[in-house]
This record gives structure tokens, C-alpha cells and sequence, in this order.
């Protein structure tokens, strides 16, 4: 049988993902997968390793997605691997208190230091979701403000002007939830101290928590503006509402704490993800003891899991966390990102373009703009056009970023100097093309 080419997928690929639609709604398990936001069709994985990842029509890319954070590390780690494998045989899953579970635990509660207790559970969603309703719980309160752009997981009460996938499809926000949710959430713009001032004077006795992307990475990579989260942190402490931290992105990849570790700022709740579950499904959320002890079985606020704190996620996990202590991870990926920062200044240079380029630590965003970007409306002042001819001209060439404006890119322990020399090489080429 015979394939036509399209400029995003092989043959094999082409064959997969058509089949793929008839069985899964859009032909994938998540929606900016689709390749919707740049046009053509996504290509399948057949493995990945260190910073490569190889379609199933074997071609290799320098991955700058990293599954979307998790492999800080890089691709299929060998500490990682020997984790899993140790822990699979004795079980892949119990339903019972294991080992593992404990001493994930006990680090997290170590590293992050806000954290006195944390509960484990299987997504960012999950976390986010957990938050809220211990927010809500503690507080006796039902509002909830985020922020424009934000994105806390597809939870009903937060899937309200949120960026990443939900931005890229158009649909910033989703059918199927009631607006008795959506009334409860109150949106603001990042960045913006007069917008927040005024709505806590107005329903400031009302609000159970802030809940906020600390760095917002899910509308590219945003910064806070200098004293922003402090100023997040004074009015919620006035008010007597909380100040979640989202740090499912961002935790334990900017630093063994997080953006909280960084800005020494005290959140009352932290979500966290990704990188504690090594590329397994994972999620945590923990906080003040006081807060956390609201939990059931010993407080009124019901959250479950069957498979939270699954053995091999926690073994996955760990070997991740001890592995990045013990390369001194941290400072060795900010070095990386200056590498990259230095690429990129030269790049646009050469090529004249006017865009805004972010870091921090190993993630990153190029902007499609000349404005800066300091919230969402900057965000979406980018030249999606010339972005998608940017993404495909880099795929052919071998290197793949997130089929999206609005995402962060990750830099991981397993690039190598050749590997940023030669994306800057492809980076630049595409811009010309663009």
C-alpha cells in the first residue's frame, strides 16, 4: 500500500495516525499531539533516548518536548531504567503502603520548603483539583482566582481561559462545564498588580485561594514582573485566602524547591509532577500540615487514588531526583541554557528578527513577536503563521520543539554542546525561511 508524504510524517506514521482516528477521538490522547495548532499530521514515536527521539519510520529528532517535562534527565536514563526494573520485580502495583511511597515523601516534604506534608496521586490534574478542594475546605470559602492563560490540567473549575492545548485549539475554554463552575473562577491577567488589587477589594472576603503557574508555561514562558509573587503572597495573607503554587511544570526542574525555592516566596499548597515520576504518570500536592490535615482518613476533605504512589513511579522517580543531586543537575543545565541563550541572541541577530526569547534554568520560549511579553494578550500578539513555517522547516531538519507557539521548550542533562550548535544551525535557517 502506498502512502503520500505530507510535510510532518512519514509513511508509517501517516498509516498509524489514520487508523488511530478511527479509535481515539482526533487520533490521539491529547489534544496539542494533533499538530492542529501548525497543520499537517503528528508523527509517531517508535523510541527515545537520551536527547533523541526516533519516529517509526526512523528518522531521529533533537527533542526539545522531553514528554513534556518529565525527562529532565534526558530520554530512558539507565539509573532510571534499573529503577523500574527493580522495582517491577516485586510488583507493579499493590494498593497497598510500599516503601517507595515513604521515602518519595519524605524528600519532596526535604526539597520543596513549603511542603510539610504531601499526598501523592497519578496527574497534575489530580493535584491542581486536590488543591482546590482542600483550599476550599480549609478556608470555607468557594471562589477561586487564576490567572489568564494559566493552565492547571482540564479540572472544571480551572478550565477557564487556559492556555496550552486549550489556546492552541481556539477553545480557551470547554464545553461540558456548567456556568456555575465557571462563576465561581474569577480570571486575571499575569502581571497585573491593579486588576488583583481591585478584585480582592471587591470580593477579596470571598476568595479561597490564588491558585497560579508561578512561571507560566503553558502561554510560551512568562515571567513574573519583579515583586509580583510577593505581592501574591501579602494579599492572599491579608485576605485570609491561600496561595497555591502550580509547580507540576516547574517544580524539582528549576531547582531542588521550584520557582518558590528561587523567589522565596511560601506558598500554602504546591501541585507538583512530572519530573518526580521519571516518565511515569505521576502527580503530588502537599502544603501547611495544618492544611493538609483536612485530608481523609483524617479530616473531611475526601481525595483517593488507586494507583497513587505506584512502586515504580516512585522508584522512577527517585533514581530521577538522587541522579540530578548527584550530577549537581541544577547548575548544569542553567550552563546549558546559557549556551542557548547566546545561540539564540546570535541567531536573531543574523536573521533580523525582532523576537522575544525567555529562559530560566532549562526552559525556554521563543516568541514570534516584537512586543514583550508579560501576560497572555503579549502572547497572542505572536506571528502564528510564521511559527508554524518555523516548526515544520526545524522538524524536516531534525529537530523537534512543541507543535505550538503557546508551549515551553526543555532543555535536558543528555544535550550536548554539538547538539545546541546544530540546533542553532537549524533555528536559523528557519527563521530565514519564516
Amino acid at each position: 500500500m502506498g502512502f503520500v508524504m505530507t510535510e510532518s510524517s512519514g509513511p508509517l506514521s501517516q498509516k498509524l495516525f489514520s487508523t488511530a482516528k478511527q479509535y481515539i477521538p482526533g487520533g490521539v490522547n491529547s489534544p496539542v499531539r494533533a499538530f492542529r495548532s501548525v497543520g499537517g499530521e503528528p508523527f509517531f514515536a517508535r523510541r527515545a533516548k537520551g536527547a533523541r527521539v526516533w519516529d517509526v519510520d526512523g528518522k531521529d529528532y533533537i527533542d526539545y518536548v522531553g514528554t513534556w517535562g518529565p525527562a529532565i534527565l534526558g530520554h530512558a536514563p539507565i539509573s532510571v531504567i534499573e529503577a523500574v526494573h527493580t522495582a517491577a520485580k516485586d510488583g507493579v502495583s499493590f494498593g497497598i503502603p510500599n516503601p517507595y511511597e515513604v521515602e518519595m515523601a519524605r524528600l519532596v516534604c526535604e526539597w520543596v520548603p513549603s511542603v510539610q506534608k504531601v499526598r501523592m496521586c497519578n496527574s497534575g490534574t489530580e493535584a491542581t483539583m486536590s488543591c482546590v478542594r482542600l483550599a476550599r475546605g480549609f478556608t470555607g470559602r468557594d471562589r477561586i482566582i487564576k490567572f489568564d492563560g494559566c493552565y492547571h490540567g482540564h479540572v472544571d473549575a480551572l478550565l477557564v481561559a487556559a492556555g496550552s492545548g486549550a489556546l492552541t485549539n481556539g477553545k480557551p475554554d470547554s464545553a461540558g462545564i456548567p456556568a456555575s463552575y465557571a462563576g465561581l473562577t474569577t480570571v486575571l491577567p499575569y502581571n497585573d498588580v491593579e486588576a488583583l488589587e481591585r478584585t480582592f477589594a471587591e470580593v477579596g472576603h470571598e476568595v479561597a485561594a490564588i491558585i497560579v503557574e508561578s512561571y507560566p508555561a503553558n502561554a510560551g514562558l512568562i515571567l513574573p514582573q519583579p515583586g509580583y509573587l510577593q505581592k501574591l503572597r501579602e494579599i492572599t495573607q491579608k485576605h485570609g485566602a491561600l496561595l497555591i503554587f502550580d509547580e507540576v511544570m516547574t517544580g524539582f526542574r528549576l531547582a531542588k524547591g521550584g520557582v518558590q525555592e528561587l523567589e522565596n516566596i511560601t506558598p500554602d499548597l504546591t501541585a507538583m509532577g512530572k519530573v518526580i515520576g521519571g516518565g511515569l504518570p505521576v502527580g503530588a500536592f502537599g502544603g501547611r500540615a495544618d492544611i493538609m490535615d483536612l485530608l481523609a482518613p483524617d479530616g473531611p476533605v475526601y481525595q483517593a487514588g488507586t494507583l497513587s504512589g505506584n512502586p515504580l513511579a516512585m522508584a522512577a522517580g527517585l533514581a530521577q531526583l538522587r541522579e540530578m543531586e548527584k550530577q549537581n543537575g541544577y547548575a548544569r543545565l542553567d550552563e546549558l541554557g546559557k549556551i542557548m541563550d547566546s545561540a539564540v541572541a546570535e541567531v536573531l541577530k543574523k536573521t533580523g528578527k525582532e523576537y522575544q526569547y525567555y529562559r530560566k534554568g532549562s526552559m525556554f520560549c521563543l516568541f514570534f513577536t516584537s512586543k514583550q511579553v508579560h501576560n497572555l494578550g503579549d502572547a497572542k500578539t505572536s506571528d502564528i503563521p510564521a511559527f508554524r513555517k518555523f516548526f515544520h522547516s526545524c522538524l524536516k531538519q531534525g529537530v523537534y520543539f512543541a507543535p505550538s507557539q503557546f508551549e515551553t521548550g526543555f532543555i535536558s542533562l543528555a544535550h550536548s554542546a554539538d547538539d545546541l550548535a546544530r540546533t542553532a544551525e537549524v533555528v536559523q535557517q528557519a527563521l530565514s525561511e519564516a
